[in-house]
């Protein structure tokens, strides 16, 4: 009889031991999350808006929104095609879709070609419903960067002392043997029209920002500097609007964010109102296996207490032959240093385990 108890207390422990784990784990699987947040995504770009974060990232031929109350369960997030284009002129190569609430109505973003990259532009669709997942998204048409329709990508908007501003990647002047891309600036008089003239406020001439040879894959057969992908974010003080943006081929690990600064209270379409500071804040890891880590957006906790970079990167130097474009969207928390400026540390491994979002549900 007692060889018979003991058993019987044995197996009891065993199975809340085993009970226990599966609890942790579920808390586990729960409270934390691992990157990539998607197998594949390039440029991805999330708003939290009215209790949900509405997501995008590059898919090509087409414009995808996702939405979720959890961004880092974009597996599992509801989802839909919202545009498929029908006109030449737009109908290839898009790019970087962003969505915006402006004034109740939603706007999304996003760069398109007839066929020939050379001949990107900006283009604008509209969504007067509640939801945007709901109602159609209609062309309010291409917005017109300057006078000689200079390429032009990567469009990104925010308002500030009563403008709406757009920031942008385009050319100072089509290319002849090397391509150039530039971040310029612009007021709106409205989401899908500029009111100002273009302002350069950053061009690629730091040694980082030129760095276009990927010596293990791909290269283009002209020189490429880049800067691109500008997202704006104001300090939470208020004190400054920063400016990050991807510098360097994409195509290369060397992809990484710089940043540009200006005071809050001076003019942003000043150019000499912005510093760019001289080294890159966020690059590769290759200790942590991550590459290529660019073309960010920013997104605030469901609660409203914290600050995240949403960017892409690979596992590998570049993109594995045959496997088609890797890049996928990740996820991590930003911290602010006391003079108001973003601190993005390093991109953490796939292995690691980071808590949620505050206020996940």
């Amino acid at each position: 009889m007692r060889i018979l108890v003991i058993i019987a207390i044995a197996l009891f422990c065993f199975s809340c031991k085993q009970s226990n784990t599966q609890d942790k784990k579920k808390a586990e699987q729960i409270a934390y999350f691992t990157n990539p947040l998607l197998p594949k995504g390039p440029d991805p770009w999330a708003l939290w808006y009215g209790g949900y974060y509405f997501y995008m990232h590059t898919m090509k031929d087409s414009l995808v929104l996702w939405k979720t109350q959890d961004i880092t369960d974009l597996k599992n997030a509801q989802m839909k095609t919202i545009w498929i284009p029908t006109d030449p002129s737009n109908s290839f190569n898009l790019w970087a879709p962003e969505i915006h609430n402006i004034n109740g109505n939603w706007y999304v973003y996003y760069a398109a070609d007839d066929g020939n990259t050379d001949n990107h532009q900006l283009y604008v669709l509209e969504n007067t419903s509640e939801d945007p997942l709901e109602g159609e998204f209609v062309m309010k048409g291409r917005i017109s960067t300057d006078i000689n329709d200079n390429w032009a990508i990567d469009a990104s908007l925010f308002e500030h002392g009563g403008k709406l501003y757009m920031v942008w990647s385009g050319w100072q002047t089509r290319r002849i043997d090397t391509e150039t891309q530039c971040i310029y600036i612009a007021t709106m008089a409205n989401p899908w029209t500029l009111e100002s003239e273009r302002v350069l406020i950053s061009q690629p001439e730091l040694e980082w920002e030129r760095k276009y040879i990927n010596e293990n894959g791909w290269n283009p057969p002209y020189i490429i500097y880049v800067n691109e992908g500008p997202q704006p974010l104001r300090s939470p003080s208020g004190k400054y609007i920063h400016i990050i943006y991807s510098a360097s081929g994409v195509w290369t690990p060397y992809y990484a964010l710089g940043l540009l600064t200006a005071k809050s209270e001076d003019d942003l379409l000043n150019p000499n109102s912005w510093v760019k500071y001289g080294e890159p804040v966020f690059k590769q890891s290759p200790e942590n296996g991550v590459f290529g880590t660019g073309h960010n957006s920013f997104f605030k906790s469901p609660d409203g207490t914290e600050d995240y970079i949403l960017y892409h990167a690979r596992d590998t130097e570049t993109d594995p032959p045959g496997a088609g474009d890797v890049r996928s969207p990740r996820a991590q928390k930003i911290i602010w240093d006391e003079n108001d400026y973003p601190v993005f540390g390093v991109p953490f491994p796939t292995s690691e385990l980071l808590p949620k979002p505050s206020g996940t549900k």
